[in-house]
């Protein structure tokens, strides 16, 4: 193919490229084969990596349809970007293994030539009121703080300006530049080397930087506005901003939240000739108090995520130390909630040697799904605690009535697990599950298999049924994982579907490392489309030696 091409896997791994495409990523076969073609190349306009869940070239991998896009940007070997049009459409590499082809092709579009000034005529009322909608679009739709900057100065570079530059305070009413955005040869680029902390807001200073983040009106600015003597060490560094950037006119507004100022917007001209006037004020504080609410928003759903976060963390256990076994666990809030989930693990240790695994759902996301789970897991501990030689099956009815009848939950999936050594120093499972996905067992060579046994019906139905056990011999050195329906259910696809690729993907990292063997499955068989939370439970049997090995 004279175009550059390559073929992924299912996953996303490369395991061809053609020549071309070798020229135009900059890259040998050696430095692609095998790598993730969405972490190594796509990025967006800003040069960051692109987040998988907006990336339509994994969406049609993953629906195994054919798409294309137009002037997306990629990373060539050397760190530098190309932007180009795609195709993807599915390929079979070989046979019984589904992947794609990927193909790249010069993109079309109209490039604005280096100094050009079209951008620079005064604004119709129309364009204004344009600007200001898509703002409001923009800056409404993102609850993150980076998220929300990047899009601002998207929007107003270049329309009004060359430059963009953003300032915040912190909580504790330091300064930060945080983001610096030059338009240069079409593209948007960001300046790390003009970002970074910044020094105190001087009290009585009247430079225009240091006035816009005590929330005085917005004002302009130029080289000679910071050409004396510095009164600060926020006109120390203006002097190197209007010194490196070459920008001879700028306007700086206040960013005002409800209550406080959040900071200071500053747009400078530097290739385009025409410079700022009194007339271009009024546009900007309409742009920064759009941005003033917007950051409030944003920063008061982090405050709030942060917050159930760290008590989801609190209410999660610390997992037991068991000689000759290796256990760790996962737990990822779901991507866009800003509460707690109803998703949980346990595992302790019982009397007589045996020790107890537990992984549940209470259904909801919000702070009562997290308070049921905690009376939930408390419950069940000391079910299984008070009875350490009862089936798991006894435990979980017992809890099911209490559920009923104590605990304010309405319905619960969970599977309760026994694990004791056996005589023949193999580890014996001893379950019962109550409506959750079975739990999947992988051997060191790579078989991997669910557990489906001893399957009942969920908890809080009001239904009594006997409930079911099962008992299995773990093989040495196999890992047994428990997890939540999040790891592998979507709205667009059956979870037998995300069972099949979760079996797939575990039999593949047999030989990894237990935290590694986690991570990798949360990143490869999540579902990207997922908005729930996830956890997982997962523990390693250590190499048995028989009496002829020993």
């Amino acid at each position: 193919m004279g175009s550059p091409a390559l073929v992924v896997n299912d996953d996303g791994l490369i395991v061809a490229a053609n020549s071309a495409a070798q020229r135009a990523l900059g890259r040998d076969l050696a430095g692609l084969m095998g790598q993730d073609s969405h972490e190594l190349l796509h990025r967006d306009s800003h040069g960051h990596a692109m987040p998988r869940t907006r990336c339509p070239m994994r969406k049609a991998l993953l629906t195994e349809k054919t798409g294309q896009g137009d002037a997306e940007w990629f990373a060539r070997g050397d760190g530098t970007f190309f932007q180009s049009s795609w195709l993807v459409t599915p390929y079979a590499p070989s046979p019984g293994m589904p992947g794609a082809l990927v193909l790249f092709y010069e993109a079309q579009q109209d490039e604005v030539p280096r100094g050009d000034d079209r951008f620079s005529a005064r604004l119709t009322e129309l364009d204004r009121l344009a600007l200001l909608a898509e703002t409001t679009t923009q800056l409404t739709s993102t609850l993150n703080v980076d998220e929300a900057l990047h899009r601002l100065a998207a929007l107003t570079v270049p329309r009004l300006a060359d430059w963009a530059v953003f300032d915040l305070l912190t909580e504790r009413d330091e300064v930060r530049r945080v983001l610096v955005m030059e338009h240069k040869d079409g593209i948007l680029v960001e300046r790390d080397d003009l970002q970074g902390p910044m020094p105190p807001v001087p009290e009585e200073s009247p430079m225009p930087l240091s006035r816009a983040l005590r929330g005085a009106a917005s004002s302009l600015a130029g080289p000679s506005t910071y050409q004396g003597a510095p009164d600060s060490g926020i006109a120390v560094e203006q002097q190197r901003l209007f010194s490196v950037t070459g920008m001879h006119s700028a306007v700086i507004a206040p960013i005002r939240g409800l209550r406080d100022v959040l900071g200071a917007l500053t747009l400078g001209r530097a290739q385009r000739h025409a410079a700022f006037t009194v007339a271009d004020l009024p546009l900007l504080e309409d742009l920064t108090r759009r941005t003033g609410l917007a950051l409030d928003n944003a920063r008061l759903y982090q405050r709030q995520r942060k917050v159930a976060e760290t008590m989801q963390r609190h209410l999660l256990p610390q997992l037991p130390t068991v000689p000759g076994l290796e256990m760790t666990a996962r737990y990822l809030p779901a991507p866009d909630a800003s509460s707690v989930g109803g998703d949980w693990y346990d595992a302790f240790t019982l009397t007589g040697g045996a020790h107890a695994l537990a992984i549940g759902d209470v259904v909801g996301h919000d702070l009562d799904a997290a308070a049921g789970m905690a009376q939930t897991r408390n419950m069940l501990r000391a079910f299984a605690w008070s009875q350490p030689k009862a089936a798991p099956s006894a435990v979980v009815s017992r809890l099911d009535e209490a559920v009923m009848h104590i605990a304010e939950v309405p319905m619960v999936t969970m599977i309760l697990a026994r694990l004791t050594l056996g005589d023949n120093a193999l580890w014996h499972l001893h379950w019962t599950n109550a409506g959750h996905p079975p739990p999947l067992l992988v051997t060191h060579d790579g078989q991997a298999q669910y557990l489906n046994g001893a399957h009942g019906i969920l908890l809080g139905t009001g239904v009594t049924r006997p409930r079911p056990d099962s008992v299995t011999v773990l093989p040495p050195r196999s890992t047994l994982l428990l997890y939540t329906d999040g790891l592998v259910e979507s709205p667009h696809h059956s979870i037998d579907r995300g069972l099949d690729r979760l079996r797939r993907h575990a039999a593949s990292l047999a030989h990894r490392p237990l935290d590694s063997f986690c991570d990798s499955l949360l990143d490869r068989t999540r579902p990207d489309d997922n908005d729930d939370d996830v956890a997982m439970l997962a523990l390693r049997t250590p190499s048995h030696l028989g009496p002829s090995e020993g």
